[in-house]
């Protein structure tokens, strides 16, 4: 559900700007509040979708914990992904909100608080949500290939995907490495929709799977 509300959001976004792509913060400040001062409903519906697809998102965090934990891992990869998984959703939360606010046309007629309302937005929603992200995918990759609950491969593209969105916090100094914002955003949620069908729900599935596996 996070990934389509995600997906909702770029839809509608494009649908209501005309096709404009979301401004950069980089950008100069009066295209930034030109761009927020123009497109207030858009900046409002994308704020509620991605406010939305927030809380599907710790939801699953809790639930992949918890059952992990009935699959018997008794290693800190669950309760470092249950982390992550809760810091994406607040940080995503926290972007949506100062969006939203972005979209109040008496806040974007002050350039420097609108650029500075922009950036908030960005590294909340982009850098701190996809580190937290990957945190979320390593703690299920890791122990996903070790006891071989999932395919190999889709246990290391988790590892690669994890490792991309802990190292897109160097974007923060070094610009050209946002980049890596969208692979671990978009990458991120397309792996867990598929592990979340392939996780084993419990030992004993788990067993019959590993048995599988091993024949």
């Amino acid at each position: 559900m996070s990934l389509g509300l995600t997906a909702a959001s770029l839809l509608c976004s494009a649908a209501l700007t005309g096709g404009q792509t979301f401004v950069s913060p980089f950008s100069p400040a009066s295209q930034v509040a030109a761009f927020f001062h123009g497109n207030p409903d858009a900046v409002r519906l994308t704020s509620l979708f991605q406010f939305g697809s927030a809380v599907p998102l710790g939801i699953f965090a809790a639930t992949v914990y918890a059952r992990q934990l009935r699959l018997g891992v008794r290693v800190p990869g669950p309760a470092i992904g249950f982390f992550g998984g809760i810091a994406a959703s607040v940080f995503l939360m926290l972007s949506a909100s100062v969006a939203w606010v972005l979209s109040r046309p008496e806040i974007t007629t002050d350039l420097t608080l609108t650029h500075a309302l922009s950036f908030l937005a960005f590294i909340t929603g982009g850098v701190a949500y996809v580190v937290g992200l990957g945190l979320l995918v390593a703690g299920i990759a890791v122990p996903a290939l070790i006891l071989r609950f999932v395919p190999r491969w889709l246990a290391w593209t988790g590892l690669i995907i994890a490792a991309l969105s802990e190292l897109s916090f160097l974007s923060m100094v070094i610009e050209p490495l946002q980049v890596l914002l969208p692979v671990g955003r978009f990458g991120g949620l397309i792996w867990l929709v598929a592990v979340g069908f392939l996780l084993p729900r419990n030992r004993a599935a788990a067993n019959r799977q590993d048995a599988r596996a091993g024949s």
